[in-house]
């Protein structure tokens, strides 16, 4: 099992948006990434090289951004963010992959 962690500016992240949108995110961050969070499936992908993470869990519309330490069973939320189209928003500013 692995520990989902979040930095502080993923935490700020979150303050972004509306109470029930963030039970939906910090809860199915913790289902999907407590367990195999390094296995590909229809929701989560390994990212091309960027400054941001390695992974992106998908939410609907949601966007939650994380690396994995297996050495230590954790995984770190670096940023979550909305994507509209081809869009990408963190923080209410849109940001480039």
């Amino acid at each position: 099992m692995f520990v989902v962690e979040f930095t502080e500016s993923a935490e700020d992240d979150l303050c972004c948006f509306k109470k029930y949108e963030q039970t939906i995110i910090l809860d199915e961050t913790e289902k999907q990434l407590s367990w195999e969070p390094s296995k590909e499936t229809r929701n989560r992908k390994r990212l091309e090289p960027n400054n941001l993470s390695k992974w992106e869990l998908r939410i609907s519309e949601y966007r939650v951004f994380y690396d994995i330490d297996e050495s230590i069973n954790t995984v770190k939320v670096k940023a979550v963010g909305w994507k509209r189209h081809n869009q990408l928003f963190i923080s209410g500013k849109e940001f480039k992959l």
